[in-house]
């Protein structure tokens, strides 16, 4: 799950990060009023979305005044921030966060995040901030500071130090620095974070070292320990069905194919699409329902995957462990006796109690496409959606 930036900033100040005044905006005339209410005479109005590049886009503006804010603010609000993280969809912005213009001499980028090569936290430092760590990476890779932390001692002073050193900051400022690493590190630890990215962090004309830009994203799985971070999720910036599934216990991410998956299991569901693209075919989407694929989860997945417009055939693929076939082939014939889905559904069922899924499915009535392998259900899926686009001409192609 992410969070908007003034979210991560006051989570980050409680743990010892030293940021910016600033205040959060949901109109133009607020965003003039927190302007005055902040004081100084330059401010910064930053679009409040889930996506980075925001400068780029017009989703940063420095002003001098508030009727400068008023218009700044007017010119976001309502509009939909494109950027290279967005896609061409882009985000809609409804909240902006006005800050203190604070003059800097340095910028530093500081990331920490889940190294799962190394089940280990790792520090990603440089001192060149203000770019994108893959923009760094590709252009100044020598800048780049790595740093793994040991879980069975947790991140030392002598470490934060040693990055400290590595990017060259003042001596003067080091205990700053090695507060900052530590309070990162302290918010990613306690909140199960698995990303904490400051970019800029940046050395003031004053001699302080502070976020002026942040970023957090948080294990999903690990939000029931944490019911004040939940609370922060923002639906309006997740795709809808992506937002709906969660809701009800489903893993769903939306692509841009025409072939609908339903399947048990992550590892499966990925091989379902490499299989789909082997065949020739698009996934319209990745979705696990999970070990429990009773007959209720497996209509509510139909319908989740059949709110998407571009679906023109679903292929199901179950591999019953703790699954049973039976209950996976109920699912499928209450919901396309419910609801008539209009395209072709290919079923493939294979583990427990597979003979009778295999029954049921016959002896429903209904058109479903049975296969007797992964291979033979993506064939048969792309086919099938071959032949309805061959039906309708002007069908853009995927």
């Amino acid at each position: 799950m992410d969070i908007h930036e003034y979210q991560a900033k006051e989570l980050l100040s409680r743990f010892g990060v030293i940021v910016p005044q600033g205040s959060l905006a949901y109109s133009p005339e607020q965003a003039g009023y927190r302007a005055r209410e902040l004081g100084g005479d330059r401010w910064i109005v930053k679009a409040q979305v889930h996506a980075g590049g925001r400068g780029k886009a017009g989703g940063v503006r420095l002003c001098d005044s508030d009727q400068e804010i008023i218009a700044a603010s007017e010119s976001m609000f309502g509009r939909k921030l494109v950027t290279h993280q967005t896609g061409s969809e882009g985000k809609g912005i409804y909240r902006v966060y006005v800050e203190a213009a604070v003059p800097f001499e340095r910028e530093i980028y500081l990331g920490f995040v889940l190294d799962r090569s190394s089940q280990r936290v790792m520090i990603v430092a440089s001192s060149e901030g203000g770019m994108e760590i893959e923009e760094i990476s590709a252009k100044k890779p020598d800048s780049i500071v790595r740093s793994t932390v040991e879980p069975a001692v947790g991140f030392r002073e002598f470490q934060a130090r040693e990055i400290a050193f590595a990017l060259d900051i003042p001596a003067a400022l080091t205990q700053q620095m090695v507060r900052t690493l530590q309070g990162c590190y302290r918010a990613f630890r306690d909140l199960d974070a698995t990303m904490v990215e400051i970019n800029p962090l940046v050395i003031t004309s004053d001699n302080r070292i502070l976020a002026l830009d942040a970023k957090m994203t948080f294990d999903d799985n690990a939000l029931f320990r944490h019911p004040q971070i939940a609370e922060l999720r923002d639906k309006s910036q997740e795709d809808p069905r992506e937002s709906r599934a969660a809701d009800r216990g489903l893993n769903y991410i939306g692509l841009v194919g025409n072939i609908g998956c339903i399947v048990n299991g992550a590892g499966l569901a990925m091989a379902t699409m490499d299989t789909i693209k082997l065949a020739g075919g698009e996934p319209a989407n990745f979705l696990d329902i999970g070990g429990g694929a009773t007959p209720e989860r497996v209509a509510k997945a139909f319908r989740l995957v059949l709110s998407d417009g571009n679906v023109r055939a679903v292929l199901v693929n179950i591999f019953a462990g703790i699954n049973r076939c039976d209950w996976v082939a109920e699912g499928v014939v209450k919901a396309l006796t419910a609801n008539p889905v209009g395209v072709p559904v290919v079923v493939r069922l294979a583990g427990t109690n597979v003979e009778e899924g295999l029954r049921i499915l016959e002896n429903s009535g209904l058109p479903i496409i049975g296969a007797t392998s992964l291979m033979d259900a993506a064939e048969q899926a792309v086919a099938a959606w071959k032949n309805d686009q061959a039906r309708d001409p002007e069908e853009e192609t995927s």
